[in-house]
């Protein structure tokens, strides 16, 4: 346990930005996930809209310091190849 002031401070800041940050992991898994379950269920316009709802909050998670921001790159190229394998051709 700690005993100085600062180091008190120190967890008591690290307990707060925990919590923020496991609340924006979860938002962005959320977001992915729907993209997911629009491509499993072959709405390709629901996945469409999914996926651009999901891009920025991908880039906010890069924004806070949650996800690196190669990872999101990677995960939003590899969501967007699957939505548009799913388009119609017209």
């Amino acid at each position: 346990m700690a005993h100085h002031a600062s180091a008190k401070k120190r967890i008591r800041q690290t307990e707060r930005r925990t919590e923020v940050n496991r609340a924006r992991v979860s938002r962005i898994r959320t977001f992915v996930k729907k993209v997911e379950m629009a491509i499993a269920a072959g709405d390709s316009e629901g996945a469409r809209a999914a996926l651009k709802a999901a891009e920025p909050e991908m880039m906010r998670g890069v924004k806070g310091g949650v996800l690196h921001k190669n990872t999101a790159s990677r995960k939003v190229s590899r969501l967007s190849a699957r939505v548009k394998t799913m388009m119609p051709l017209a």
